[in-house]
């Protein structure tokens, strides 16, 4: 079969419970989890850092190498909140809990994968930064968080 686009709103993300490592807390999209979903878009950015390789025999043409690799993913749509209780969305809730965890404490799991995907792409350790909150006067509240992996990546199998 062809390659074919596919649906950003149909992509899985999940966050996994510092509480209780090995459990995973899927965020509420469209075709996952339950009730109204609150992310609206996400972006996948990547990092590079160079060393520069040139040298004389370079004759004057710059050349260099990839040395290191950043990747992030940032997740942005509406805050949740149940009207009855006050509690936010489970995983909304858990991340903004981890954002304020510091240093060995900040590092927890993430993981995501695109519709149709056997395997999630697995963050084991990654930190997890707010982004602001807010809205208009016929706005809804909005919500962000930008994730930034530390160290290799890994997969697992989705269940």
């Amino acid at each position: 079969m062809a390659p074919i686009k596919y649906n950003a709103r149909d992509c899985r993300f999940a966050v996994e419970d510092f509480n209780n490592p090995g459990t995973w807390l899927e965020f509420r999209t469209s075709q996952n989890g339950s009730g109204e979903g609150g992310i609206t878009t996400f972006t996948k950015s990547y990092e590079y850092e160079t060393t520069d390789t040139t040298t004389f025999g370079s004759q004057g043409q710059a050349e260099s190498q990839n040395m290191q690799i950043g990747k992030s993913l940032t997740l942005e749509g509406l805050r949740l909140k149940d009207e009855v209780t006050g509690a936010l969305d489970p995983a909304q809730a858990l991340i903004e809990a981890q954002a304020e965890r510091l240093g060995n404490a900040s590092l927890c799991g993430f993981r995501f994968a695109a519709p149709g995907d056997t395997t999630w792409e697995v963050w084991p350790k990654a930190h997890f930064q707010l982004g602001d909150t807010g809205g208009g006067n016929n706005d809804k509240a909005s919500w962000s968080v930008t994730v930034t992996r530390s160290g290799p990546s890994t997969t697992a199998a989705i269940a």
